[in-house]
């Protein structure tokens, strides 16, 4: 009989999420499914409040990411108001967006990826983490640490706070940048531009070390997703979608955000709460595409900072059309983490973001806002009806890791098929199944707002793991 291998909890992620790995008669990997396991309801229960409470709300879907929440859902309360954002705060809201990339993208590659890539995949489970990076390579611990910590006090500095913070509002921002903050944040770049590229030399002279995983870890033809310039430079805050093919072409260009259902559809499937977006030309699952950073240095021109495009020359140089393999999610959050603390320092640089003109005021002027930016792990879309007293009657969020679920699942499948020998089972092949996933870096607290009745399956489990009784609603 077939079997089936189950990891019950993936480690060093965000969220909650198993893996089921299904083998054939004779053992070999037959297909595999990344199970997100929770379900969030904010789609449901933001509906009848007031317009104006959504950034705060919505940034409570993540304790990660909430500035990227509040970006995204200020911009679509921007078009129900149909107001002009003053400059300074269009400028404001996009280096607290750079500082939450920085933070959240140093995490990932510092606190849960670094422990494999340092201390190797088969190493034991319970010195595999950030405190065994610590006692091995203390050095890059503490860059990490301080890497992360700059980002962190970037969104402090600005918004008051590093988590939830309230002061990106429909119509600008709350209150202007103090100037001591703004030289506190100068002060510290130098220092911050050091380690990203210290840790980005070393991250090269050990790429050949990884040649097996850059193979092997999602590493297949997909589209590309996300948002770039009018010049098709590198964009976070503001801009128009592009796709790309697997071979560096572009397929579509300067896609309006505000169109965005016209080529974004959305597929449930029965054994994830975790929807799954795909490009619509292609149907589904043709349509498979990936966002976020390895996505945006596909798509871009440049960067429009001089490290950052140095760095994307050598990178655009790993592959002849796109860079395939999920793998180099790690060059590319590295990359990207380098062009954002070049570019706070530019915007900082300009004697208009002191200005006291931070926002403007209106009513409801439209009974619908669509509001789209760049969030760590890729596109993050905002789109909300309301009513004529601006309160919300229906909401729609399309989360970044949403978008990589086709392809982180069938990149789990990839590696599972490599690694996974039923015969002779080990934690360390199970734990590449799972650092194909920490590639993707999936916030899966966040991404879980599936459309429609999604079933629900409750287990009961006795204490000896034997499964007593099964409860399932909506299949």
């Amino acid at each position: 009989m077939s079997e089936r291998i189950v990891i019950e909890q993936v480690t060093r992620i965000e969220g909650h999420a198993r893996v089921s790995i299904f083998l054939n008669d004779d053992g070999s990997v037959k297909d595999a499914q990344v199970h997100v396991t929770q379900v969030r309801g904010f789609e449901k229960f933001v509906q009848g409040r007031p317009f104006y409470e959504m950034p705060s709300l919505t940034a409570r879907t993540c304790g990660i990411c909430p500035v990227s929440h509040l970006i995204a859902s200020a911009k679509a309360c921007d078009q129900i108001l149909s107001v002009r954002i003053p400059p300074t705060a269009i400028s404001l809201r996009r280096i607290l967006n750079l500082g939450q990339i920085i933070q959240s993208h140093a995490l990932n590659f510092f606190y849960l990826s670094s422990p494999d890539l340092l201390l190797g995949m088969d190493a034991d489970p319970a010195k595999r983490n950030i405190l065994g990076v610590a006692q091995e390579h203390p050095q890059f611990a503490r860059d990490g640490i301080r890497l992360r910590q700059f980002g962190q006090q970037v969104i402090e500095r600005l918004a008051g706070k590093r988590i939830h913070p309230a002061w990106v509002i429909p119509g600008g921002v709350a209150t202007p940048l103090d100037p001591s903050a703004r030289e506190q944040i100068l002060k510290e770049i130098p220092e911050a531009k050091s380690i990203i590229q210290r840790t980005l030399d070393w991250y090269k002279k050990n790429l050949n070390a990884y040649q097996e995983y850059i193979r092997t870890f999602a590493n297949f033809p997909s589209l590309f997703l996300g948002l770039v310039s009018k010049e098709g430079r590198l964009e976070h805050y503001h801009g128009y979608l592009r796709v790309v093919t697997a071979r560096g072409s572009i397929l579509a260009d300067q896609l309006s955000v505000e169109n965005y259902a016209d080529y974004i559809g959305e597929s449930v499937e029965p054994w994830s709460y975790l929807k799954s977006p795909y490009y619509k030309p292609l149907g589904y699952p043709g349509g498979m595409y990936r966002v976020g950073p390895l996505a945006r240095l596909n798509i871009a021109n440049e960067c429009g900072t001089p490290l950052a495009d140095q760095e994307l020359a050598e990178f655009h140089c790993l592959d002849k059309g796109a860079v395939l393999s999920s793998f180099h999610y790690h060059y590319a959050r590295l990359i990207e983490i380098l062009y954002a603390i070049e570019r706070i320092e530019q915007l900082l640089d300009d004697p208009d973001i002191l200005s006291t003109n931070v926002r403007a005021h209106a009513e409801v002027n439209n009974l619908e806002g669509i509001g789209v930016s760049e969030a760590p792990r890729g596109t993050l879309i905002h789109h909300y009806k309301v009513d004529e007293h601006g309160l919300i009657q229906w909401a729609n969020l399309i989360i970044a890791s949403g978008h990589n679920n086709l392809a982180m699942n069938r990149g789990v499948l990839q590696a599972a098929r490599y690694y996974v020998k039923s015969s002779q089972l080990t934690e360390g092949m199970l734990n590449r199944v799972e650092a194909v996933i920490r590639a993707f870096d999936p916030c899966l607290a966040c991404s879980t707002h599936a459309v429609g009745q999604m079933p629900l399956a409750i287990e009961l489990v006795s204490p000896d793991g034997k499964v007593v009784d099964t409860l399932v609603r909506g299949e």
